[in-house]
């Protein structure tokens, strides 16, 4: 099968994005001579635009659920008029098997969930637990060897982000246009999902310190406008013990993050998409895990290392923790900086 025009549909995520590269970049290598679309979210975009796999990217629009029938429809004609051969769907929602199936493409890929098996040529079967190796990125590659795209699954030892070299020259020149120089930390202490996957402010805080007054580096503090405030009280902390630093929370793109991120030394985080970003430019990243599982979504790679805490209740994956957030609390901002200092050598 070789077709001329692939629509990939990516993940709404930036976490679970960066853990699909693996795919996408085997569905590049088994269709060379194929023009690859990849249709993303806004808020994910960016992380393709410099990669290899994609020849274009589409934004994708429609407000998510049972609404914005209109801005539905208007992205399937806009489908539809692109030629496609075959979609390859990596979310499990129904709405995105519903949108390649109104823009008639032929050949539509993904797995047989939230009810739309119906609305696939190829409605792939999910994979029981233990028929393939835990972490996330084996998911999607698994929907490939399914669908016969891929004859195996390959071994994935680490994630990586190509288009790394570019943006770290971009990111170099901001960082010393703020005043950091060549030699910095990026600190992380947001998460998404809930404040259960959050260490504590005060120990980011604390270890970055450490290391940057070890190292000789300057800190950069990034997040989400929303967590504008946990990055603050970090960045307080951390001038207070006289370390140079900079709070870039709600003030980058994705686009911004990933230059930001691929020119620090060195990166500080919890589980979270920034944590996955960092690990996939190949900066040595120190993660700090509690309520969700390392083994099914922890960065991959020689140049990162996971510290927890091995309590009973871990790993919950609830938003919140209903106790005394014993799997964060334990963990000391020593252990982290020591850590960090080691990827370091």
């Amino acid at each position: 099968m070789a077709w001329q025009r692939i629509l990939i549909r990516a993940t709404n995520w930036v976490g679970d994005a960066v853990m699909s590269l693996p795919a996408l970049q085997a569905v590049r290598r088994r269709h060379p001579r194929a023009e690859i679309t990849v249709l993303a979210r806004p808020w994910v975009a960016d992380l393709y635009r410099r990669e290899p796999f994609a020849d274009r990217v589409l934004l994708y629009e429609a407000r998510p659920g049972a609404g914005d029938w209109r801005g539905k429809w208007k992205a399937a004609q806009a489908l539809h008029a692109g030629g496609f051969g075959a979609a390859i769907l990596l979310p499990n929602s129904f709405e995105a098997a519903l949108v390649v199936w109104l823009a008639r493409i032929p050949r539509r890929i993904g797995y047989r969930r939230d009810a739309r098996g119906p609305l696939l040529t190829d409605p792939i079967p999910r994979p029981a637990p233990g028929e393939i190796p835990r972490h996330e990125s084996y998911y999607y590659l698994e929907m490939l060897r399914r669908a016969g795209l891929i004859e195996e699954l390959p071994v994935v030892e680490e994630i990586r982000l190509d288009g790394a070299g570019k943006a770290r020259v971009q990111g170099q020149a901001r960082l010393e246009a703020e005043g950091l120089g060549s030699g910095v930390i990026g600190v992380s202490p947001g998460a998404a999902f809930g404040s259960a996957k959050r260490w504590l402010p005060e120990r980011f805080a604390e270890a970055a310190a450490q290391a940057a007054r070890r190292a000789g580096l300057a800190v950069a503090i990034f997040g989400a406008a929303g967590e504008r405030a946990i990055c603050e009280a970090v960045a307080r902390q951390l001038g207070a013990a006289r370390i140079p630093v900079r709070n870039f929370a709600g003030r980058t793109s994705l686009a911004e993050f990933i230059e930001l991120a691929a020119a620090c030394r060195l990166f500080l985080t919890n589980d979270s998409g920034a944590m996955h970003v960092a690990a996939a430019l190949g900066v040595p990243t120190v993660a700090v895990f509690g309520s969700t599982d390392p083994e099914a979504t922890g960065p991959l790679g020689k140049h990162t290392r996971i510290i927890r805490e091995p309590v009973d209740c871990a790993p919950c994956k609830l938003r919140e923790c209903p106790i005394d957030h014993r799997c964060m609390t334990r963990v000391e901002a020593a252990r982290v900086a020591e850590a960090a200092l080691q990827l370091l050598k």
